[in-house]
């Protein structure tokens, strides 16, 4: 079964990650950088991504013609989806395990982040019922 595990963080300039000393930035890094080697490795990881922060998003809607119309930045927003991981495992408590060494990243110090990862089933498809 696939999950997307999704890794929500503080905004940008809220004292977070770009204003960490750089050792700790690269520790950070690093500890990713292993998670998905063995993700890998084991057969797990399907794709992992960062994403930037938030200052470089924006909405796109179809206007009357289906021409895209943006709206945005919006660097306002409390918690930003940083990045994500697709993994196909057997069992949810996998999916759960994985999202639990996701979370105790290192931050400032070392110290565990115990950020939250929010963990959802990925469809295959619609539910039969609604063909």
């Amino acid at each position: 079964m696939k999950y997307i595990l999704m890794m929500n963080t503080m905004k940008a300039g809220s004292g977070g990650f770009p204003n960490w000393p750089m050792k700790d930035i690269q520790a950070h890094i690093a500890f990713m950088v292993s998670l998905n080697k063995d993700l890998r490795e084991s057969g797990e990881l399907v794709s992992a991504e960062g994403l930037s922060f938030p200052d470089q998003a924006k909405l796109v809607r179809a206007g009357k013609n289906g021409e895209p119309i943006t709206d945005g930045v919006f660097p306002e927003s409390k918690e930003f989806l940083a990045g994500y991981w697709i993994i196909d495992v057997d069992s949810p408590e996998r999916a759960y395990a994985i999202a639990a060494r996701a979370s105790a990243a290192p931050g400032v110090g070392g110290e565990p982040l115990n950020m939250p990862i929010e963990v959802r089933p990925v469809m295959s498809g619609p539910p039969p019922e609604f063909v």
